[in-house]
């Protein structure tokens, strides 16, 4: 499995009543086993996460599926990284 780097921004149409949900999607990922770290950054201007995939799609898709994408509330990419240990 490869790691994948997910960013999290906020937007302008930013809902704190999405962190929740937020959450509870990440305590899913980390209940299947693929999601190594996360948290928000310093500033709150968004996060991070990490996440074991196969490949980018299957990266996306999970990232593209945190509520954070869905609502429009924040910005996600998502980058392939080569982290060293």
């Amino acid at each position: 499995m490869k790691r994948f780097l997910v960013l999290t921004l906020r937007t302008p149409r930013f809902d704190p009543a999405v962190i929740a949900p937020h959450y509870a999607h990440l305590e899913t990922l980390r209940e299947r086993g693929v999601l190594e770290a996360w948290g928000p950054f310093a500033d709150r201007s968004g996060g991070a996460y990490v996440l074991r995939a196969d490949s980018l799609e299957d990266a996306q898709a999970m990232a593209f599926a945190d509520p954070l994408h869905a609502s429009g509330a924040s910005d996600v990419s998502v980058r392939e990284w080569s982290a060293a240990a």
